[in-house]
């Protein structure tokens, strides 16, 4: 299909190319161009289904009115629901999302970040990697406006908003206890990210509180190993354990991989084991029994992310850093 221009609309509302130019941009009547002119234009470029060039408009304007998010896995449910809020609540505010996956690759999530420079986005909100803390340095050394969602960097000076990661794992192991459960194991990512640390750590200590936290019942996988390889570390963990009569996942794709480990040992939940997931997933609810998650705050942490980016683009001089941590939610279902 042909790109329709300003020449295609000067000539089917029969004016010169300079006055559909004053008029798409909002200069028409500074240029004294007839009200009837100014609509003849704008119904032709209407018909037309024109839509203006971003790049000549961040030219004149030194504006993209676009935002770079930068996610760990686009086609993880978490991330994708994050995306599609972000990208709500941008559109409300007339802002375009320019949205990426780095696979948790630091050298991806840099080239990405140098990307999206090149793009000229006026802000970054982004989900970081272990090491990409110099280039968020780099960022705020250049006046960009960066927000962090889901981790941040403890001793770094950028907004941030995350879930409260230690008290979501703690109420979690918490309710397990109260439900009987003794043995219960952790299965989580080998990782320095701040978020996944956290969660073990209210794991460990809701444990140690009620003495029976046990050392051998936590399992760490490589986060770029196969699905089908963390599903058999998983199967094997659990024959190595025979003991375990509860698994809290620290992830959704953890808990997806647990549950057909579980399927491969003919384990049936919540008799034989009790499981619960962090970050819910559609396949979670239509799983029988439904399995019962520690689910994210995601539209909130996506709102505040909007909220405190634009803060920093429209008052840079004088925004203030915020860290906010949203609480979780234990929704019980059919797992325990």
């Amino acid at each position: 299909m042909k790109k329709i221009t300003i020449r295609d609309i000067a000539k089917q509302a029969e004016v010169s190319i300079s006055t559909v130019s004053f008029v798409i941009n909002g200069k028409g009547e500074r240029m004294a161009i007839r009200p009837a002119v100014i609509k003849k234009v704008q119904d032709v470029a209407q018909k037309l289904h024109y839509k203006p060039s971003m790049i000549a408009s961040s030219l004149r304007t030194g504006k993209t009115q676009s935002i770079g998010l930068i996610v760990e896995d686009i086609s993880n449910q978490f991330f994708a629901d994050l995306a599609r809020v972000i990208e709500d609540e941008a559109k409300n505010i007339n802002y375009r999302v320019f949205y990426c996956s780095t696979g948790d690759d630091n050298e991806r999530s840099e080239e990405l970040v140098q990307s999206l420079l090149q793009a000229n986005v006026e802000g970054f909100i982004i989900t970081p990697t272990r090491n990409l803390e110099r280039t968020i340095g780099m960022l705020l050394k250049m006046q960009k406006p960066v927000v962090l969602i889901d981790r941040y960097f403890t001793n770094q000076k950028v907004s941030h908003v995350a879930m409260d990661n230690y008290e979501g794992s703690y109420s979690a192991v918490k309710y397990l206890i109260e439900k009987g459960r003794k043995k219960i194991a952790v299965v989580n990512i080998k990782t320095g990210m701040i978020q996944m640390k956290l969660r073990e750590k209210g794991y460990v200590e809701a444990l140690k509180e009620n003495e029976i936290y046990d050392e051998n019942l936590t399992l760490h996988l490589d986060y770029r190993i196969s699905n089908k390889s963390r599903i058999n570390a998983i199967t094997n963990f659990l024959k190595e354990n025979t003991e375990i009569d509860a698994v809290l996942f620290l992830s959704n794709y953890l808990g997806l991989a647990g549950l057909q480990a579980c399927r491969n040992l003919k384990y049936k939940i919540p008799e034989d084991i009790s499981v619960i997931s962090f970050d819910d997933h559609d396949s979670f609810e239509l799983h029988t029994p439904m399995i019962t998650v520690v689910a994210q705050p995601i539209e909130e942490i996506a709102v505040k992310s909007i909220q405190l980016l634009m803060d920093q683009m429209t008052n840079y001089d004088d925004f203030k850093i915020e860290k906010i941590l949203q609480k979780g939610k234990l929704i019980i279902r059919e797992s325990v």
